[in-house]
């Protein structure tokens, strides 16, 4: 099995990413659009839709009218005046493209294909050279229970090699083990921040396993729902949907070895359970919501899911 032990012996492309690797992802990124969102995953539970397209910056507030959205009611102005009062915006010249990219310690792991840091960094970079060719500012955050390091919205290919050099950065900047409490707390804070980052009319892409998603994590995503559009690409391994045929097997975070029978019915059972659970919330909180959910495995090819997935054509 492939695991954080494995650097030594497998190295870049599989267990981390450097700046040329994700440079050299430019020319098959332009091939794709980030227009639309064409799911064609039935286990996404979402809506077929267009992102909204250009960003939108707040104008002023006005007394409600009938027909006015619900998402787009000012709240705090609302509360204060005691009538309903909705939120204008006028369009922006170009639209915000965020990247939230998780890179916890058990994104650090695969038994087949690359790490899923590594498919995470591969997955950024690839969506940021096409928001790129389209004109699009790129910014982005990237995160770790050690904190997280953010680049904000820039124009151009000196913004994209920011991000990409952020990307290749934190893919080598393995995290020690933590425990679970830790990995909550540093993705519901990375949440928050990407809240106070974000402007309305933007488009977040938010790439996690999403381990530890709470109800104040799922209260961040909803807030940035109402004024944006979300992707939340879920990178799995295979192993944490099924386990192997039936057989000992050793697995290992590179400090603790596990050995286990995968042939026991009940480990098999509670296994798949979890993560069956862990998929039914994603796409019960995308349906509520009305965020876009993908998911990718470790050993999916990762252009051909993006380009399926957002529903880019060719150009």
């Amino acid at each position: 099995m492939l695991d954080q032990a494995a650097e030594s012996d497998k190295g870049e492309g599989l267990v981390y990413v450097n700046r040329r690797s994700l440079v050299k992802l430019k020319e098959q990124a332009e091939r794709f659009t980030l227009r639309a969102i064409r799911v064609s995953n039935r286990s996404s539970g979402t809506h077929l839709s267009r992102f909204r397209g250009r960003g939108m910056e707040f104008d002023e507030a006005r007394l409600y009218q009938p027909g006015d959205e619900i998402r787009s009611i000012d709240w705090r102005v609302t509360a204060r005046t005691g009538r309903p009062h909705t939120k204008l915006f006028r369009d922006e010249r170009e639209r915000s493209v965020l990247f939230w990219v998780d890179y916890r310690a058990p994104m650090y792991f695969a038994t087949r294909g690359v790490f899923k840091s590594v498919l995470a960094s591969r997955a950024a970079a690839m969506l940021a050279w096409s928001a790129n060719h389209q004109g699009d500012k790129l910014g982005g955050l990237a995160f770790s229970e050690q904190g997280h390091r953010e680049i904000r919205p820039g124009n151009g290919d000196r913004a994209a090699l920011n991000l990409i050099n952020l990307l290749a950065e934190s893919s080598r900047n393995k995290p020690e083990q933590t425990s679970p409490t830790l990995r909550r707390a540093a993705l519901t804070n990375a949440l928050a921040r990407i809240r106070r980052v974000a402007r309305p009319g933007s488009l977040l892409f938010l790439i996690s396993d999403f381990r530890e998603l709470d109800t104040d994590a799922e209260r961040h995503l909803a807030s940035l729902a109402c004024h944006n559009d979300l992707v939340l690409l879920h990178l799995h391994d295979p192993l944490e949907a099924d386990l192997p045929k039936a057989g000992w097997y050793t697995v290992s975070d590179g400090q603790r070895f596990i050995c286990f029978d995968s042939a026991e019915r009940a480990l098999r059972e509670r296994h798949q359970q979890r993560y069956i659970h862990q998929q039914e919330q994603l796409e019960r909180l995308c349906r509520r919501h009305r965020m876009h959910l993908l998911s990718c495995a470790t050993d999916d090819d990762l252009y051909e899911t993006l380009r399926l997935g957002i529903g880019g054509r060719a150009v």
